[in-house]
């Protein structure tokens, strides 16, 4: 039986729909990291699971009990969840010592002593023993987002869930939290983590999901969603792909236009004024020898489109040209790479073998030839 499982879950805000049908199970020992771009659910989800957000269709069994049923006992279940929250939500008035006994003496029926035992080594192991006796307000930002999961695990949960739990923190206190679940991690808790930290993601999770599109776009093991993932959405926000595109539709199109919207792109990114200069040299002759290859010359409507993809991750850059036309690949008649070697190769096709050094594809579906163009 799964730890959690979540069916056909369903959640909007007025004509704002956030979720639509979601489905997961969690096994115990899971750990998952939930990414995506702002907004697309990922917190609305997990708050979801402990029911503070009530979900408009769809239910979530944790550990065998739907929290979702009409007379669920939604408090004692949520008693097998921690949360951690993007602010601590520490108890000002009380020290950390009484802010981690309050819980399990109030609810779990622990004793005192031994709910300040149990608080005394959580402290230990995560070097704030002699915190003890602090109050919040004297602590730094990420000492007492540890105390917050620290209160958590206080608890006792059967499966912990961070909500960004670094967002709120200056950078220099992140790595102490993050070093935190990484310990965590190797004591096999189940854990669904909500984050922005993709190193972070990698290293720990055992699944990744990327939420877009109101719920799971894609998910898999941290290998296969970072370094090979399927799905546009995902590759783009793994590699953070910046976009231009350009659509041609008559012979005689405007060439000044179209370099200076490439032109502006390249500066708007920081790309290197030589990789610009290549990939302005790539767009120009690989329009002109597509214009040159799939349409007859009296023939002025065309239909190319050339679109320039950028990723920040790698500073890679994928060009890449859909023409109608007659089927036409510029490099078949290419033998070799210098011009001086084979007196036949067209100018337009030299200079693209030899600026392109990175590879280039060409394959020819449902009419239309694509040629993409690796920099």
């Amino acid at each position: 039986m799964s730890l959690i499982e979540v069916k056909n879950l369903c959640k909007s805000f007025g004509s704002l729909q956030v979720l639509d049908n979601v489905n997961l199970s969690v096994e115990e020992g899971e750990r998952i990291a939930i990414i995506g771009g702002s907004g697309c659910g990922k917190s609305v989800f997990l708050r979801s699971l402990e029911l503070l957000e009530t979900p408009d269709k769809g239910q979530i069994f944790i550990d065998g009990e739907d929290i979702t049923a009409k007379h669920a006992d939604v408090n004692m279940i949520r008693r097998k969840m921690g949360m951690v929250y993007q602010k601590f939500y520490l108890f000002s008035h009380l020290n950390v010592l009484e802010n981690l006994c309050l819980a399990p003496v109030k609810l779990l029926g622990m004793s005192r002593d031994d709910a300040e035992t149990l608080a005394a080594e959580w402290l230990a192991r995560v070097g704030l023993s002699s915190k003890i006796h602090t109050m919040p307000a004297n602590l730094s930002g990420g000492q007492q987002q540890r105390i917050a999961i620290c209160r958590s695990l206080m608890m006792k949960p059967k499966v912990l869930l961070f909500d960004e739990p670094t967002s709120a923190l200056d950078p220099t206190m992140v790595g102490e939290v993050l070093a935190m679940i990484r310990m965590l991690a190797k004591q096999n808790l189940t854990m669904l983590i909500v984050t922005h930290e993709m190193n972070f993601a990698r290293e720990v999770a055992s699944r990744v999901l990327f939420f877009a599109d109101k719920g799971i776009y894609e998910q898999g093991t941290p290998e296969k969603i970072f370094d090979s993932p399927e799905k546009e959405k995902t590759v783009a926000f793994i590699r953070k792909l910046k976009y231009f595109g350009y659509e041609i539709k008559s012979r005689d199109f405007d060439l000044l236009e179209m370099q200076g919207g490439i032109h502006l792109f390249t500066e708007k990114y920081g790309i290197s004024r030589t990789l610009a200069y290549r990939l302005e040299l790539c767009s120009e002759e690989l329009v002109y020898e597509m214009l040159s290859g799939c349409y007859n010359k009296t023939q002025n409507n065309v239909n190319i489109s050339l679109e320039i993809s950028y990723s920040e991750a790698d500073s890679s850059i994928m060009l890449t040209l859909t023409s109608a036309g007659k089927k036409f690949n510029p490099f078949d008649t290419a033998k070799v790479l210098d011009l001086e070697d084979d007196d036949n190769v067209h100018l337009g096709v030299a200079i693209l073998k030899k600026v392109a050094k990175n590879g280039i594809n060409y394959e020819f579906s449902n009419g239309l030839n694509k040629i993409q163009i690796t920099l």
